[in-house]
């Protein structure tokens, strides 16, 4: 890839991060300052709310409690996902790879917008309740999007293969 290719994708990257992240923090940071634990508003009734709730654990409270356990895998996973990011963009392989990619954007700035609120908190601000699925925000959509999206890129990947080998023959 052209030089300049690289440099539009290494701006678009963290715009992309910061943009999903700066929309996480600030969807939480106007529910912590208009709600009350345990409010909620209906958007659509019965369908979504706004419900201020206050996750210590993981995904659906799972683990509760065990807040320096995630702040510590936070970290990994930000600093492995962006090491992936850095290392497809020096290659010039970034756009070779979308889903993959795209991924890795969605999971790093979802990680971030978490450990944000742990290192400041000690607990993740969720809030959007859909009623038949634990309430969740923004930073937790955008790492189960960017999972799916790793899935899909691999399954994808192994049919390219899958093909390439019978062309062969």
């Amino acid at each position: 890839m052209q030089v300049k290719g690289r440099k539009y994708q290494a701006l678009i990257v963290p715009f992309c991060i910061l943009l999903i992240l700066s929309l996480d923090q600030y969807l939480k940071a106007m529910v912590h300052l208009k709600l009350e634990v345990g409010d909620s508003i209906p958007v659509i009734n019965n369908i979504l709310h706004i419900t201020y709730v206050t996750n210590t654990g993981a995904a659906f409270g799972l683990f509760k409690s065990s807040t320096l356990v995630f702040i510590l895998i936070a970290i990994v996973a930000i600093l492995f996902t962006s090491t992936l990011i850095l290392r497809s963009l020096k290659k010039g392989e970034f756009s070779l790879r979308p889903v993959f990619n795209i991924g890795l954007i969605l999971i790093v700035s979802g990680a971030i917008g978490n450990l944000i609120d742990r290192l400041r908190f000690g607990y993740v601000i969720d809030f959007i309740d859909v009623r038949i699925w634990p309430v969740f925000n923004i930073a937790d959509a955008s790492i189960t999007t960017g999972t799916f999206l790793l899935i899909l890129s691999f399954v994808l990947s192994q049919k390219e293969r899958s093909a390439s080998i019978v062309a062969i023959f």
